[in-house]
């Protein structure tokens, strides 16, 4: 059904991903799809990573051990940007070409009174991507 699976990963929330990430890596195995891991992050420390290139790394690893734990194909994909969170959306739009993914599995939270106001990444990448988005509470 489909071919390659994009999962938008922040390594500070891998916690409260995991029912995503679990999704995901269920239904790479069971369709035999590749599943990319995708991230956006910057070159200044934060508590995961002290730069961008080590930020990448773990991000590997981490698709690494999801790839053993499941028994799929599983890369990652870190992607640059001056202002992470101003640049998400964008990035992860782009992303969606560059990976050739046809469906993008991410987690969301439980909407409130901001989404009234400002969309959540999850759904702003369901309202403007070309593919097939499962977004996962």
């Amino acid at each position: 059904m489909f071919s390659r699976i994009m999962v938008p990963i922040d390594l500070v929330h891998r916690d409260t991903l995991r029912k995503a990430v679990d999704l995901a890596c269920g239904m790479a195995r069971d369709h035999k799809a590749e599943i990319c891991f995708v991230s956006v992050s910057g070159e200044l420390p934060s508590e995961i990573a002290k730069s961008y290139s080590e930020y990448g790394e773990k991000l590997q690893e981490f698709a690494d051990r999801k790839a053993e734990e499941y028994a799929i194909s599983a890369t990652a994909l870190n992607l640059s940007s001056a202002d992470p969170e101003a640049e998400v959306d964008r990035k992860l739009l782009s992303a969606i070409e560059q990976v050739g993914a046809d469906l993008v599995v991410m987690a969301s939270h439980q909407p409130g009174l901001m989404e009234y106001i400002f969309s959540s990444h999850g759904g702003y990448i369901a309202a403007h991507a070309k593919v097939s988005v499962f977004v996962v509470r």
